[in-house]
């Protein structure tokens, strides 16, 4: 492609501040995409400080009128990449747990996955051309206690992508998952020094990550170079899972 397009959902900060920009340095163009104006005009900011070809829009992924819109708005230029990143979590012990914890996040973190791509998925069709590449989770895989709601959302993301990867790999798309496991991000600083102690005692690394390092996986999947892989999750987490 002389060029790429790339959408990333819940660019504002994080992971996704991390591959929004790193996608940039790549030469795509960005939509960079957040729940409200404040995380929205924080992208347009990171964009004008890094020199990134690209603009901001606000995004709730538990609206499909808020999803039809965004992709009406881009219908001129359709994204021939989309990063589903944003997410969120409501966590509770399951006995606990709540149905509108559970709702929520299942409506914003898998629901909201299948009418972002749906919305998005027939131009590269028409083009013969994309990626997707869907943000997971090391919990999707291991599970964790007070995360049921979350660790199912990620979980069957990995079953969506492999679902998907088989319709489509005949038009040109690709289509993969990226898990990160415990990142440095405004997330994991909250945790205690006793909670760090503990995780860092899982990892054979014995160290959190850094979201440039999901960005550069993202990247790579995005590229000419990742062109045969398709279907596939790659675990970004130290070697907490193997």
């Amino acid at each position: 492609m002389s060029k790429k397009i790339a959408l990333v959902t819940g660019a504002s900060r994080g992971i996704g501040a991390a591959i929004a920009t790193q996608l940039g340095e790549d030469g795509m163009y960005v939509v960079g995409t957040a729940t409200a104006k404040k995380g929205a005009d924080m992208i347009a900011e990171n964009f004008s400080k890094q020199s990134i070809n690209g603009k901001s829009a606000i995004l709730d992924l538990s609206s499909i009128d808020s999803i039809k819109e965004l992709a009406k708005n881009l219908e001129a230029q359709p994204p021939n990449v989309l990063v589903n990143n944003a997410g969120i979590t409501r966590d509770n012990l399951f006995i606990r747990m709540k149905q509108e914890e559970w709702d929520e996040v299942i409506n914003t973190n898998l629901s909201g996955i299948f009418y972002m791509t749906q919305s998005f998925l027939k131009p590269m069709i028409k083009g013969r051309y994309g990626r997707i590449i869907n943000i997971t989770s090391v919990v999707g895989s291991t599970g964790n206690p007070g995360q049921a709601n979350y660790a199912s959302t990620k979980a069957g993301i990995v079953g969506f992508s492999k679902s998907l990867a088989r319709e489509v790999g005949s038009r040109g798309i690709t289509v993969n998952c990226v898990a990160p496991g415990f990142i440095d991000t405004d997330m994991t600083r909250v945790l205690t020094d006793a909670q760090k102690s503990q995780i860092m005692g899982e990892i054979p690394l014995e160290r959190l990550g850094e979201a440039s390092e999901i960005a550069k996986t993202v990247s790579f999947l995005a590229s000419d170079d990742a062109n045969y892989i398709t279907g596939e999750t790659i675990h970004v987490n130290g070697g907490l899972h193997m």
